[in-house]
């Protein structure tokens, strides 16, 4: 699974951009089988505080395996825009430090 968060110019949070499974074979523990989950758990979770609590009108694209977050430029310099989205970011970023052989976490600029 890659997930990949995006700043702008002024580096602000924008995006975030996640996509594949952890593909493990039937004989595997349980333990890396919920990785997927969690990883999923927190960007939904992300998502709806966005949508349901702040009203942050996402430019959002989700089908199976991939999930896709933009929000406005206007909604980056909002604290709770931000930090539901470094919460997101930062629980993301530990999981792939425990398990990088399933979680790619990338963090760049936007071109």
């Amino acid at each position: 699974m890659n997930v990949t968060f995006r700043k702008d110019s002024r580096q602000r949070l924008s995006s975030l951009f996640a996509d594949g499974h952890v593909e493990l074979p039937e004989t595997s523990s349980d333990e890396f089988s919920l990785v997927c989950a969690a990883v999923s758990g927190i960007l939904q979770a992300a998502r709806l505080g966005l949508e349901a609590h702040v009203k942050v009108p996402l430019d959002a694209t989700q089908s199976s395996g991939t999930l896709s977050l933009r929000w406005p430029s206007s909604c980056r310099e909002d604290e709770r825009v931000q930090a539901i989205v470094d919460t997101a970011r930062l629980a993301i970023a530990q999981i792939a430090s425990q398990y990088p052989k399933h979680v790619t976490f990338i963090e760049e600029t936007e071109a």
